[in-house]
């Protein structure tokens, strides 16, 4: 997993909850790397899922949560690191649509060990779109906050609802319609 997802995630926690909080989430996960990244380094995802775990056992928040506010967060960088990618579409579902088509290729580009999810769109109507979301790593939490804040940056009104595809979780469907 790439050190930017670390790095503000560690941000995110000491944003929210303190940095005592930060300290105490890295001893208590026994990550290898001791809290220590860089935005350009990779790192074992069972990092992330051990900090991840240690922030809900010390916060009391249940997983899904700090995901989803993690999503909302990680939209804030990545539009300011990557403007190009929000500014060449015109509305959300175009956005969202170009996620695997351009917006992974190009990250590819940059960082080719990247293990991304995957997200195959449907536009079902003008007013509809269908995302399915594919990984083995089951961050469909974080996927809805990064949709949602898309869904607000372009600033449609929209519902958004998820089906869980599979029974192990690592395909979910986002359905959302504009209102």
């Amino acid at each position: 997993m790439k050190g930017i997802v670390f790095t503000e995630f560690l941000e995110m926690v000491e944003d929210e909850f303190g940095y005592e909080t930060v300290d105490k989430i890295i001893i208590d996960s026994k990550a290898p790397s001791q809290g220590v990244y860089t935005a350009v380094g990779t790192y074992p995802f069972s990092e992330m899922l051990a900090l991840v775990m240690s922030l809900s056992k010390a916060t009391k928040v249940e997983i899904p949560i700090l995901l989803k506010a993690f999503g909302k967060k990680l939209f804030s960088t990545f539009l300011k690191t990557y403007p190009a990618f929000f500014e060449r579409c015109d509305d959300a579902f175009s956005f969202l649509e170009s996620i695997d088509n351009y917006i992974h290729v190009e990250v590819k580009k940059l960082y080719a060990d990247a293990e991304l999810p995957s997200f195959k769109s449907n536009r079902v109507s003008e007013t509809e779109l269908e995302l399915i979301y594919k990984s083995t790593r089951k961050l469909s939490s974080l996927a809805e906050g990064l949709i949602e804040e898309t869904m607000n940056h372009y600033k449609q009104d929209y519902t958004l609802s998820t089906e869980v595809v599979s029974e192990d979780h690592t395909q979910v469907k986002f359905s959302i319609n504009l209102i």
